[in-house]
């Protein structure tokens, strides 16, 4: 039997505890891979325990090379050893209660499955708030570089992505958008190994869609298109990445071509640092009920060390 609720009661309102509702099993939600910690340097992570802590990450000393000059004093050069700070100024949480009778009568692991969902929607949120981040360096001078030339479109005027048409500044194939890319990150001298391209599923649809000799040379029996990871190889030297996590406008790239866009970004694993950590995850009781608690704290802090190593734009899928 379902026992009666207090008024204004609002846990599991729909009696999906009560196994007389509901079948045991349950309709696990769609879960979405995290590809920041595939795509950023995450080193720093084990160094981090609580919010506020600091992460000195030491900067790559520059050496000066010239030409030698025989009889000419060979002068050795003083290495800068200067230094970036991470802070873990950034946290996410989760708070749920399981109400004693109801845990009873269930006979599902609910504390389980909240808790796996809970992991999930904050490894979610940690994606799109470190891609946003990530992509708001586009374009801007970072007192070193313009990075101008790494922005292709803007956000009130994206570029726009298709199968077919002629080709301009303002009009590029899908491929044609990747291999800009890997052009923009090569010119600033950015390794080949730990390149990395990320999109949205309407970009690649279009990808889907190029002509078939790119089809069978890039995807053939080089496994399926899965959220995270694609497998399918390196495309121009890119690891593959799909994700829902991206920045948008509006209703994003498939929608009004004036007020609508999406976001491509690409880059090497040695442009943003992030350390994290799912600092506490505890379960205790519920003073005012008789029901446990669990809840969870995720710190995180992120910084980009080589603005230089990213590359994005803004697009309309034509």
């Amino acid at each position: 039997m379902a026992y009666a609720s207090a008024a204004g009661y609002g846990n599991l309102p729909n009696g999906n505890w009560s196994p007389q509702i509901y079948a045991k099993m349950v309709q696990i939600a769609f879960r979405k891979e995290s590809i920041v910690r595939d795509i950023t340097n995450s080193d720093y992570t084990g160094e981090i325990s609580e919010f506020g802590d600091t992460v000195k990450i030491i900067k790559e000393p520059n050496i000066e090379v010239s030409a030698y000059v025989r009889g000419q004093t060979v002068r050795a050069q003083d290495l800068d050893d200067d230094e970036i700070i991470l802070i873990i100024d950034k946290a996410n949480k989760f708070a749920f209660r399981v109400n004693d009778i109801e845990k009873k009568q269930s006979h599902i692991n609910w504390e389980q499955q909240a808790t796996d969902q809970a992991a999930y929607r904050m490894r979610d949120a940690y994606d799109s708030e470190i891609l946003s981040y990530m992509a708001g360096y586009l374009g801007t001078d970072d007192g070193e570089l313009d990075l101008a030339a790494h922005k292709i479109g803007a956000a009130g005027g994206p570029v726009e992505i298709t199968t077919g048409g002629t080709v301009s500044s303002t009009l590029f194939t899908p491929l044609g958008m990747i291999n800009r890319m890997e052009r923009l990150l090569s010119q600033q001298n950015v390794p080949d190994e730990g390149r990395w391209f990320a999109a949205d599923p309407v970009f690649f649809e279009k990808l889907g869609d190029e002509d078939s000799k790119f089809v069978n040379n890039d995807f053939a029996d080089k496994g399926v298109l899965t959220n995270g990871r694609v497998h399918i190889g390196k495309v121009r030297g890119f690891d593959m990445y799909r994700t829902n996590n991206l920045p948008t406008v509006g209703n994003g790239p498939a929608g009004n071509a004036t007020s609508d866009h999406g976001v491509i970004m690409a880059g090497h694993s040695s442009a943003c640092a992030t350390a994290e950590q799912l600092n506490t995850v505890e379960t205790l009781r519920d003073g005012d009920d008789f029901a446990d608690l669990t809840r969870g704290l995720h710190l995180y802090g992120r910084k980009v060390l080589r603005s230089e190593a990213l590359v994005g734009a803004y697009y309309h899928s034509a």
